[in-house]
């Protein structure tokens, strides 16, 4: 399967939506409608902070990748983190997170990034398979540390 990615658009902020709150209601991650348009909203509109790609058809996506930017002096230059990726429960399992994983990196780093970075939940073990066979590797000098503001 051809997981195919776009760029998200404006226009695509309600489609988004729901598939946004699919994804936080599935891992616990509570937030009002409200506070998830104010955070997806600039990120369509071309804040140089990070863009959203949605996988599969427009008019019916089977999922989205979020991604930020930042930069790294130990990763020499610009780096992103994947901070969500989602893929509907129905299509699981065929390969489109796993095609993603492995040509979007290839993407950005013809881009001019020089890493990509993604946080999983310790006890997700099939997540971590996924991301593993992607070739990402996990850290183990460093903890994800997070601070509310």
């Amino acid at each position: 399967m051809t997981a195919a990615l776009r760029l998200a658009r404006p226009d695509d902020l309600d489609r988004l939506m729901a598939l946004v709150a699919a994804f936080h209601s599935e891992s616990g991650i509570a937030q009002d409608d409200e506070k998830r348009r104010n955070a997806l909203a600039p990120l369509l509109d071309g804040i140089p902070h990070g863009c959203i790609y949605l996988i599969g058809p427009g008019r019916a996506p089977l999922g989205y990748v979020i991604l930020t930017f930042g930069w790294s002096v130990e990763f020499g230059g610009m780096d992103a983190f994947v901070d969500e990726i989602y893929i509907r429960p129905a299509v699981r399992g065929r390969g489109i997170a796993t095609e993603v994983l492995h040509d979007l990196p290839k993407a950005l780093a013809e881009a001019g990034l020089t890493a990509l970075h993604l946080e999983v939940d310790r006890t997700n073990e099939t997540a971590q398979k996924l991301y593993l066979r992607s070739g990402f590797k996990p850290r183990e000098r460093y903890m994800l540390m997070s601070k509310l503001l």
